[in-house]
């Protein structure tokens, strides 16, 4: 996935199993993962990645674990400095 408008915008700081990314104040969490990992997630059952589903928070699909220990919605969730994912089928540091 490829950020096609709004490049301008300042960037925020993220973590993915330790590893630094950026994205762009006013990203969801999933679209700053998705422009930078390619996929969410692996499905359970299917063991395939995964990119969200409805993309507007009504499936359970875009779930994501933070570092902290909670999960979030990543599709309703706005990504904020320095927030840390643990994301399986993702590269660790």
């Amino acid at each position: 996935m490829r950020r096609a408008v709004d490049q301008d915008r300042p960037s925020v700081a993220f973590f993915i199993n330790g590893q630094r990314f950026t994205g762009k104040l006013g990203d969801t969490v999933l679209t700053a993962v998705l422009t930078q990992a390619g996929h969410l997630r692996i499905s359970e059952f299917a063991h395939q990645p995964r990119a969200g589903f409805c993309l507007m928070g009504a499936c359970q699909d875009c779930w994501v674990a933070t570092e902290a220990g909670p999960a979030v919605r990543a599709c309703s969730t706005l990504l904020e400095d320095g927030m840390a994912f643990v994301i399986e089928g993702l590269p660790r540091t």
